[in-house]
């Protein structure tokens, strides 16, 4: 356990909350280092490119410092922007329908997508345990699941690890981009999956990995919010709103998210 963990009782108790909603990738499925994997092939080759025409340093995309201060957890084409302002690259936003070779924002966004699903194709895709155990637990003491995440690529990758049945709601890229979501450290998304289940978010828990996850399950002010440290980041998550923090989901139980969202309530 990354986080100091106070006693509490193994018998079942009455639940503090009534609904979790979980992230995706690096949560359920092992996709966040397919994400990672697509984001450097697409920006190595840009900014290769841009070195030989104009004369630039060629700076490789990094996982550490550019995947996950400037990628992980945003929706895509916010993270081909926040990525370039890092790097002083100015492009035209674009439009959604945008060819994976235009140089626009969108189009280096649509690019990435594009080799995300053909390692999608050829890798297929692995889910974590744990985390499939902990979802079953929660369903079993009745409470509601639903999935919120920035992808626009769910409904493929819960079709591929036959997930979608666990969920109650899903509030995606897509979702977020027809309604007009704010995409994460904003709390659109989770609060939007909070309310389609019939659950204030008060009594509703977030797990996430992300660091810009966290900081939307706590904006969002949600019961409770895990952080998942696949990044061996667990001290970035607490600093960033999470409330208990584990290596793997496999470190709790039901049990113990019901003590700490007993504790952090304010009492009246």
């Amino acid at each position: 356990m990354l986080s100091m963990t106070p006693e509490f009782s193994s018998t079942t108790s009455q639940l503090e909350f009534d609904a979790a909603i979980f992230d995706m990738d690096g949560v359920i499925t092992q996709t966040a280092a397919v994400h990672s994997t697509a984001w450097k092939r697409m920006f190595d080759e840009f900014l290769r490119s841009r070195a030989e025409r104009f004369g630039e340093p060629f700076r490789a995309f990094t996982h550490t410092e550019d995947y996950l201060q400037y990628i992980d957890g945003r929706p895509r084409y916010r993270g081909v922007e926040t990525f370039l302002q890092s790097r002083g690259i100015a492009l035209p936003f674009g439009t959604p329908n945008d060819k994976p070779h235009d140089e626009t924002v969108c189009g280096l966004g649509n690019r990435k997508n594009q080799l995300f699903n053909r390692i999608l194709e050829t890798e297929g895709v692995r889910v974590y345990p744990s985390t499939l155990r902990l979802i079953d637990d929660l369903r079993g003491r009745g409470v509601r699941v639903g999935l919120a995440t920035s992808s626009k690529n769910s409904a493929v990758i819960l079709d591929k690890t036959k997930t979608a049945h666990l969920f109650a709601t899903v509030v995606d890229g897509l979702v977020s981009e027809k309604i007009g979501l704010k995409g994460k450290p904003e709390p659109d998304i989770f609060t939007t999956a909070s309310a389609n289940l019939g659950i204030a978010a008060t009594r509703a828990i977030v797990i996430e990995d992300a660091v810009t996850g966290v900081q939307a399950g706590a904006r969002g002010h949600f019961a409770l919010v895990v952080g998942v440290a696949r990044e061996n980041n667990a001290q970035e998550l607490l600093a960033n709103g999470a409330d208990l923090v584990v290596a793997d989901l496999s470190e709790t139980n039901v049990d113990e998210i019901n003590q700490r969202v007993r504790t952090k309530r304010p009492r009246h």
